[in-house]
């Protein structure tokens, strides 16, 4: 499992096709009906596809009704429409509504924590936990992701490449491919060339998506006002060494989130629910079975 990056990997099962809020999304439905659902956003728009909760979150799916899928404009989803996180959110709500959920568990990665942090302001009432991996509450881990890319020993990164990835100015999809590639020795706990290259050919490159998320919508992003608001229980978690979305920015949302836990992976970068896989999983689980369990749990 370590030579697998999932928060990028290509999408390779068949989705159904589901129209939501006038734009087609390719999703998945893992899981017994009538269990308790749990709605899966991936990371990175543009470069992120269903397949990294799919390999996360779908370890859940013996006990939980889990739903994954391609954002609007990522993957294998269609990309009309805005690309703003208004219009993500509510594709989130859509889904919901079509998979018959009066109340869902929201969890996310990376750039799906912030989606899942806008989804659980947004529309609170719909809400009945959380997990984050991996993610921050406002645009200011750009500025600490830049220093760590500049302070890294483990390799020497083009930053005119990383300026054109991190500030949305890719030119196509080649070009974001080659911008990938620049920044992905970052992202391991431990770092293995080989096993990068096969990342870099296993993502599903949108160049679009990818620009409109770190050019517009990264600029206002920023959730701490309302994140004392949250009532619901909330895990996060993180890699103790993660370069894009520090310690330090899961620190402010559990300082910020009433009642939230957070639990740090000491042996992670940016993927413990691979690094750590077993302990993630374990970790996730044990909060859930707590403060949203499914219809029957397992004999102890």
């Amino acid at each position: 499992m370590a030579d697998v990056f999932p928060e990028f990997a290509r999408a390779t099962s068949t989705a159904q096709r589901v129209r939501i809020n006038d734009n087609e999304l390719a999703v998945e439905v893992l899981g017994p009906e009538g269990a308790p659902v749990i709605i899966a956003h991936h990371g990175a728009p543009g470069l992120g596809s269903r397949a990294e909760p799919r390999a996360s979150f779908g370890r859940l799916a013996d006990e939980y009704r889990v739903v994954v899928f391609d954002a609007r404009g990522s993957g294998e989803s269609e990309g009309s429409g805005e690309l703003s996180h208004e219009q993500w959110a509510a594709d989130i709500d859509g889904l919901r509504e079509w998979i018959g959920a009066e109340r869902i568990a929201m969890v996310g990665g990376s750039y799906g924590g912030f989606m899942t942090l806008e989804y659980a302001t947004r529309y609170p009432d719909r809400v009945a936990a959380i997990v984050l991996r991996d993610t921050a509450a406002d645009h200011t881990h750009g500025a600490l992701a830049r220093e760590n890319a500049l302070a890294s020993d483990r390799v020497t990164i083009d930053m005119e490449k990383f300026d054109r990835i991190d500030e949305g100015r890719v030119r196509d999809n080649e070009d974001l491919k080659d911008c990938w590639r620049e920044i992905l020795p970052l992202y391991d706990f431990h770092y293995d060339p080989e096993a990068t290259e096969r990342k870099v050919e296993a993502t599903p490159y949108r160049y679009e998506a990818h620009n409109h998320a770190f050019s517009v919508n990264l600029k206002t992003y920023d959730v701490k006002p309302l994140l004392p608001s949250i009532g619901v229980p909330t895990l996060i978690t993180v890699g103790r060494t993660d370069w894009i979305t520090p310690v330090s920015c899961s620190e402010t949302i559990a300082e910020l989130i009433p009642g939230s836990r957070l639990v740090v992976f000491e042996r992670s970068g940016h993927s413990p629910q691979i690094e750590e896989a077993e302990e993630w999983t374990r970790t996730v689980r044990s909060f859930l079975h707590e403060v949203y369990p499914p219809v029957s749990l397992p004999a102890q």
